[in-house]
């Protein structure tokens, strides 16, 4: 475990909450210092409802440890009698966990019957985050999933949606309407909104859809190998992954129909899945061939982020919007090599796998890519370089818990992203129209300093090297590097160059300079540099 500003993945605690504050019924009880329940916070900050989580603190206190007494007992027994949950998962935290204390044994002496209690004693120095929660979902599925007749008519159960996961409720909501349309039933989703009965009834369901990598799969293997469920592990991204994803799911639950004596499903026309049910499901196909969308052709994109989001991104960008992809990115080590696979043939050198954001910050500075999609550690780090981001999977901020209607399944969400990355790409031109064609008659004003490029705080605050604010009268800027200068008559050019993308071009203009021989940036060797550059 590592100690760090930011981190991807949160701690274990974190990600055992995401799954039993997705519950009803279930409490969680951490054996941890006062403090520890920060996950309450996090929770009604971001996650859009009227629920409060079930959460509670067992203190451990340094009185405590010298006196040799626990408060796990009483605080179990406090909960029990104020809330009357139907399971309570007792976990430890960083701190306890260096006591190894017994917490079974501790559970036991508060007289709770042991049906009651679930003890998910994990080393939270060697697991983060998802795996916690993967982990703790299923073992939930093992302790309750019961043999059962299966459902009438076709069902299935959507497994890995948990609190606090990416465009959750919109995404529900995508699903729902597609099953819908193919008149498929959904039997469970669990665990958001999943009781201990919903755990019971999952083998009921003729098949699981597991979309996420990251939280899901591992419970659906183990119905898959208990109870004979077959599953559904694909993300239903983009236009042609949504395509191949319905035609799977009829597939898969036709053969049991045809064992079963049911009619089999039918495809609908496409227009069916449409909101209007009247025209096509999704713009995409058109807009990606539209004068706007053909200049994205030779766009440079960058995608980091978790396992499942990451493959989908970078699989839509290249093949439905035909942009370029430069690298990509995972911070989750564990599923690495599954990314590798997929993305076979789609990256032009090797899958960068790293929990470093300063790495992938450093990354994306070399490279100044037209798009970047990542975490909200991306977008902080693109906003200190001009670069245009958008968030596309966990962690996020709280603009990616919404309560309108944002998915990124289906054909619903293939039009949010292609929108996202539009408007990633082109906000900010306004500003850039002003800049360039004079105020209007509108009151705008706009500093030489705030034409330059924002550096981060530890850095000087002006590009070359000087306080903001402050630049000489024949204008010479030395780059980094100390030793190329610009005229005054070339950064007079360049500030007519958007400001989104002005960076870029400064240094895709050095870079040519010095290959080219030239000890200083004139206009003409500007000019020359767009050129070669295709500007």
């Amino acid at each position: 475990m590592r100690l760090a500003f930011w981190l991807y993945e949160g701690t274990a605690l974190h990600g055992i909450s995401r799954v039993t504050n997705s519950m009803k019924g279930v409490h969680t009880v951490y054996h941890a210092p006062q403090g520890d329940d920060y996950i309450t916070a996090t929770y009604t900050m971001l996650e859009r409802t009227p629920q409060f989580p079930g959460l509670s603190i067992s203190v451990v206190r340094g009185r405590d440890l010298a006196q040799g007494v626990s408060r796990l007992p009483a605080t179990l027994q406090q909960v029990e009698h104020h809330y009357h949950p139907e399971l309570i998962v007792i976990a430890p935290s960083c701190s306890t966990a260096l006591l190894q204390e017994d917490l079974h044994q501790l559970a036991a002496h508060s007289g709770l019957p042991p049906e009651k209690i679930l003890v998910y004693a994990l080393n939270p120095f060697r697991v983060s985050e998802n795996e916690a929660a993967d982990g703790l979902f299923t073992e939930l599925v093992k302790r309750f999933a019961t043999t059962q007749e299966k459902t009438a008519r076709p069902s299935v159960n959507l497994l890995g949606f948990t609190s606090l996961g990416f465009h959750l409720r919109a995404n529900l909501t995508s699903i729902r309407r597609m099953l819908q349309t193919l008149g498929i039933a959904v039997n469970v989703v669990a665990p958001w909104g999943a009781g201990i009965d919903d755990l019971r009834k999952l083998p009921a369901a003729w098949l699981n859809i597991a979309p996420y990598r990251e939280i899901g799969t591992t419970a659906a293997e183990y119905l898959a190998e208990t109870f004979s469920m077959p599953a559904i592990y694909e993300a239903p991204i983009g236009v042609e992954p949504t395509l191949a994803w319905i035609r799977t799911l009829i597939e898969q639950l036709n053969a049991a129909c045809a064992e079963r004596g049911v009619p089999p499903i039918v495809m609908p026309q496409l227009h069916a899945f449409s909101l209007d049910g009247l025209s096509a499901p999704s713009g995409v196909p058109w807009f990606a061939r539209t004068a706007d969308m053909e200049s994205f052709s030779n766009k440079r994109a960058f995608v980091f982020g978790d396992a499942t989001h990451t493959v989908a991104l970078v699989k839509f960008l290249r093949d439905e919007l035909g942009m370029q992809i430069i690298g990509a990115g995972t911070y989750l080590e564990r599923h690495a090599d599954w990314v590798r696979k997929e993305l076979e043939g789609y990256l032009p050198g090797a899958l960068i796998v790293t929990d470093k954001f300063q790495d992938v910050a450093q990354i994306i500075d070399d490279e100044m890519p037209d798009l970047v999609c990542g975490t909200q550690m991306e977008r902080h780090s693109c906003r200190k370089l001009d670069v245009p981001c958008m968030v596309v999977c966990p962690p996020t901020h709280i603009e990616n818990h919404l309560l309108g209607y944002y998915p990124f399944f289906g054909f619903d969400g293939a039009d949010v992203i292609a929108d996202r990355v539009y408007l990633s790409c082109k906000l900010g031109l306004e500003k850039h129209l002003i800049d360039f064609f004079g105020d209007a008659g509108l009151e705008y004003e706009e500093s030489e300093a705030s034409l330059l490029p924002e550096e981060p705080a530890s850095m000087p605050s002006g590009t070359n090297g000087l306080p903001s604010g402050e630049i000489a009268a024949d204008v010479v800027v030395i780059a980094e590097d100390g030793e190329m200068k610009w005229s005054d008559e070339a950064e007079t050019m360049l500030k007519k160059v958007p400001f989104f993308v002005r960076k870029k071009v400064r240094k895709n203009t050095e870079t040519f300079a010095r290959e080219s021989g030239a000890s200083m940036i004139s206009i003409e060797v500007f000019r020359q540099a767009k050129e070669s550059l295709g500007g």
